[in-house]
């Protein structure tokens, strides 16, 4: 789970597989699987960046500047 904040200051702990698509119009919304719709605080780039750690550390991918050069 990723924790987003909702323009309200409420905390919003989001499932990040169920995510469809991110837009900023200016706020950023965040479109759910489900039909539903979230407004929140976060850019894009910073949901963007908080999806790919959680699947790194869920799935134990390896950052980019950790793997070697050959």
């Amino acid at each position: 789970m990723i924790k987003l904040t909702r323009i309200n200051n409420s905390v919003i702990y989001v499932n990040p597989d169920f995510i469809e698509f991110l837009e900023e119009t200016p706020d950023t919304v965040v479109s759910m699987s489900t039909g539903r719709r979230l407004i929140v605080k976060e850019s894009v780039a910073k949901i963007r960046k908080t999806i790919v750690e959680y699947k790194r550390e869920v799935y134990g991918y390896p950052r980019r500047d950790n793997l070697k050069k050959e």
